[in-house]
């Protein structure tokens, strides 16, 4: 059984041996150090118990108990420590104090609300004394405050520490990720003139999936139902869009359509991705340590999948010269894979890629990198948010081949804005262009059929 509290001999944070008895002597009772009554009366106490707490349990033992245990234990404690210090808090106020603590100890702080949250899509916190979070596609203001800028780096360190990476002067920005998968960035003085920047995406504990999506009104199930047979048809996809627009989310809810029996190797720069199969690699990049050595780099990592035999690479964002090795992948048999790319428009994700396939280094004629592309790629799905803020899928396009110098697309889905309403909701409907793909030869070989009236262009499609 795991003793929480310190026993005669432990030693405390400085090394010293704490708790045995002085020889004739008569124990004193703790005396409680003051505190600053003056505004925050209960921030200050809580600063002031956490400090007192730190010396009356055993560290080492924590991440070995269960919250519920710890939480039992470390209430009777503040119980004891209040007492102690005399001050007046009704049941309400001690388990707010309780629960701050424990965050405090166990947690990320002040955040830790906020992660509970489920309503919340993002948190920004710009210095310690202003926090913005996204609910519904809307920032606002919340009151969630830090003591000062030491205890918002504090707070960074311990989440970037748990993944193995460093934020400091010599390396002042830093992505990393939470263990539930959320997505954090965090930058810090100098860089940050007003105190440390801190954001997070948070993922949903339940993976969005395709029928949530048609809910929502991402799409509408003819599309969901094409793009389910572009999956198991074991067409390249890319998944195209701004910054928030939903793209990592597009990509669990197409990765679900993956049978189990293959063999699926995944590569982010921060591990976010919630494949649900059981046959599942996951290849993280890996950082520069302080003396700018150790980094491995998304580029090296695909390298490095094409011997691990996969049946399909998942890369989590195309960002760079990795673009040529991930085209290489997709035209040597590694048909079905999938990725990620910031762009406006389908035509602007080939542009971007084409360029990316510049940042590798390698001398290749600009038609050659063309046709790589139309070769490789069969799919671009643009995804969009729109202004009030919910998320679309914009555009369903198929890769065609090429004409003379230029890469032939043709779109098969679209949404159409017609306006938006005084509440500032965007008015649309989805539709079909009329266009059927070419790659229904493909989908007929893998024994996938579907009807000829969802490409019909004279109904609209409901979502």
């Amino acid at each position: 059984m795991w003793q929480l509290r310190r026993s005669p001999g432990d030693l405390d944070q400085a090394g010293n041996v704490t708790g045995l008895p002085v020889p004739n002597a008569e124990p004193a009772k703790p005396q409680p150090e003051p505190f600053d009554k003056a505004g925050g009366q209960l921030s200050t106490l809580k600063i002031h118990i956490h400090r007192q707490l730190l010396d009356r349990i055993n560290l080492s033992v924590l991440e070995k108990m269960p919250r519920e245990t710890i939480a039992s234990e470390v209430s009777a404690i503040i119980t004891e420590l209040l007492e102690d210090s005399s001050e007046m808090l009704n049941r309400a106020e001690r388990l707010l104090l309780c629960e701050e603590v424990l965050d405090e100890l166990l947690g990320l702080g002040p955040l830790e609300p906020l992660l509970k949250d489920e309503t919340i899509n993002d948190i920004l916190v710009n210095g310690p004394e202003a926090v913005f979070v996204e609910r519904f596609g809307v920032l606002e203001k919340v009151s969630t405050r830090f003591q000062d800028s030491r205890h918002l780096l504090r707070i960074i360190q311990k989440i970037v520490s748990a993944v193995g990476r460093r934020v400091d002067e010599s390396s002042p920005f830093v992505d990393a990720r939470l263990p539930d998968g959320s997505r954090v960035n965090a930058i810090v003085p100098p860089l940050a003139i007003d105190g440390a920047l801190l954001s997070i995406r948070k993922f949903s504990k339940k993976p969005i999936g395709m029928d949530r999506m048609i809910d929502l009104g991402s799409m509408p199930s003819a599309m969901a139902q094409v793009l389910q047979a572009v999956v198991l048809a074991r067409r390249n996809v890319i998944i195209s869009g701004g910054t928030g627009s939903g793209k990592t989310t597009m990509l669990n809810a197409l990765s679900s359509y993956i049978d189990s029996h293959e063999r699926i190797v995944t590569i982010e720069d921060s591990a976010e991705l919630q494949l649900q199969q059981e046959h599942v690699a996951r290849l993280e990049t890996r950082p520069a340590n302080i003396e700018g050595k150790g980094e491995v780099t998304q580029r090296e990592l695909v390298k490095n999948a094409l011997r691990m035999r996969p049946d399909r690479i998942i890369l989590g964002e195309c960002r760079a010269g990795e673009a040529f090795d991930m085209l290489q992948a997709m035209n040597t048999g590694h048909d079905g894979s999938m990725t990620t790319i910031h762009a406006n428009t389908p035509r602007d994700a080939l542009s971007r890629i084409e360029q990316m396939v510049g940042m590798s280094g390698i001398d290749i004629a600009p038609r050659s990198v063309r046709a790589q592309i139309a070769s490789a790629i069969n799919v671009v799905l643009q995804i969009g948010r729109l202004p009030d803020g919910k998320r679309k899928v914009l555009s369903l396009s198929e890769i065609t081949g090429m004409e003379g110098e230029t890469i032939s697309m043709q779109e098969i889905f679209r949404f159409h804005r017609t306006g938006r309403e005084d509440d500032g909701t965007v008015i649309g409907h989805f539709e079909a262009t009329g266009i059927r793909p070419r790659f229904m030869a493909d989908l007929a070989a893998h024994g996938i059929h579907l009807e000829p009236e969802l490409f019909r262009p004279t109904a609209r499609l409901e979502a």
